[in-house]
């Protein structure tokens, strides 16, 4: 019995000392600030959000599915679609960003990007880009795309080459699945696939700087399988933020306490 009890102890000092260590190790970044719904509005639910961004108080979003995918300007407030763009069927539409007067949108294996007057979505050029394409952001000088690893590429807009990259980390663990970006004040902020948080990476070093926790958003027992979290959008003009997801019925303004 006294060898049990001092098996028991030294197993249980074991757990503290393990506890300890971890928590010494998590990084300090990655607590998931408070999340308050400011409001909500009707989204198409049939839209298979791929990009999202605000521009001039209006919704951009890029849509996906063969057949479906679509580049569109919507009304916030009451979700209409006011301008659509469709894909050419042979086209998976992805990721969506405004650099400028101009538009730019992935697609998923094609190889292929698109570039569009902002206001009249009349297409101005293609560009051919290597790997899948995913998500796409800007930090006002060059494009950011994810294609689905834990690898971000920062392109130039003129020449579309890859100027750098990099591997965002949480701790040392790549974070892969990356999906649909937006720059929000420094940080890039983006959705991982099938996964409803954000991940806030510091662009200099893909280190991790925190995750948001949107799951109490939509929950999972309400929507499809493929229904998942995608879709942000920040509006620097008014600090008003959006998300939402894949063929979601709503879009989300939210506000983060960081």
């Amino acid at each position: 019995m006294k060898q049990w009890k001092l098996a028991a102890l030294a197993a249980c000092a074991a757990l503290a000392i393990a506890l300890i260590a971890w928590s010494q190790s998590r990084p300090s970044g990655t607590l998931a600030p408070a999340v308050e719904i400011v409001a909500v509005y009707p989204h198409d639910p049939n839209a298979f959000t791929q990009g999202l961004v605000v521009h001039d108080g209006k919704l951009l979003e890029g849509t996906g599915q063969y057949g479906r995918s679509s580049l569109r300007r919507v009304d916030i407030a009451s979700g209409s679609v006011e301008r659509l763009q469709p894909l050419n069927s042979a086209y998976f539409g992805e990721g969506i960003t405004v650099l400028g007067d101009r538009v730019y949108q992935l697609t998923w294996k094609s190889h292929t990007g698109f570039v569009y007057d902002v206001d009249t979505f009349a297409l101005e050029r293609t560009f051919k880009f290597e790997g899948e394409g995913w998500g796409l952001t800007t930090d006002g000088s060059l494009l950011i795309q994810s294609d689905g690893t834990a690898t971000l590429r920062f392109i130039d807009p003129a020449t579309f080459d890859v100027v750098r990259s990099v591997t965002v980390r949480d701790g040392g663990v790549a974070v892969g699945r990356l999906n649909e970006l937006e720059y929000i004040d420094g940080e890039i902020w983006s959705n991982v696939w099938y996964d409803d948080r954000i991940a806030r990476i510091d662009p200099g070093s893909g280190a991790l700087v925190g995750w948001i926790d949107l799951s109490s958003l939509y929950p999972a027992s309400e929507r499809g399988s493929e229904d998942v979290l995608n879709g942000i959008a920040y509006d620097p003009a008014s600090k008003r933020l959006f998300v939402t997801g894949k063929d979601w019925p709503k879009l989300f303004e939210i506000e983060v306490r960081r």
